[in-house]
């Protein structure tokens, strides 16, 4: 598990979904990056983390602030598929990028990016600053306000 300000792991994807390419944590250099994951049966994770993610887009200027989705599925893998995935962001509105995190070793339920960063579960919070380094492994959610606080002072961090 990385520490924080070590730089950020690769996000282990499969396959993204409203991306016209892949994305890398690399590629986003220079800006603020939010991975929200989640799972689509996970009821915090439906209720707040990803009404969250949409309204953090609202906010914050896409120049400063990347929002990314992450798919880690952990449980349930049967029900969880692609296709569902995709109904069920057209069915909540959820146009942001949405990486589907790669399964880890047969037999192995815990997927590549989750067992990297020693997610506790879903949804957890992943924030990345300007420089790639990862600032905040979160489990749960977090407040509106001091998300925002967060992000703000990320912001406003002048790239080196």
């Amino acid at each position: 598990m990385p520490a924080l300000f070590d730089t950020a792991p690769a996000l282990q994807v499969s396959q993204w979904l409203n991306s016209a390419a892949p994305i890398s944590l690399q590629s986003l250099r220079g800006r603020v990056v939010a991975v929200f994951t989640f799972q689509m049966l996970c009821p915090a994770c439906v209720a707040h983390s990803l009404p969250q993610a949409l309204r953090v887009r609202e906010v914050f200027d896409a120049t400063d602030v990347v929002v990314l989705g992450l798919h880690t599925v952990f449980e349930h893998h049967t029900a969880m598929t692609e296709v569902a995935l995709r109904a069920f962001a057209h069915e909540y509105r959820l146009d942001f990028p949405l990486g589907i995190d790669r399964a880890a070793a047969p037999g192995d339920p815990v997927p590549a990016t989750m067992r990297e960063y020693g997610l506790r579960g879903t949804p957890s919070l992943l924030l990345v600053d300007r420089q790639g380094r990862l600032r905040l492994n979160h489990f749960g959610h977090v407040a509106d306000l001091q998300l925002g606080a967060l992000l703000a002072g990320l912001v406003a961090e002048v790239a080196a």
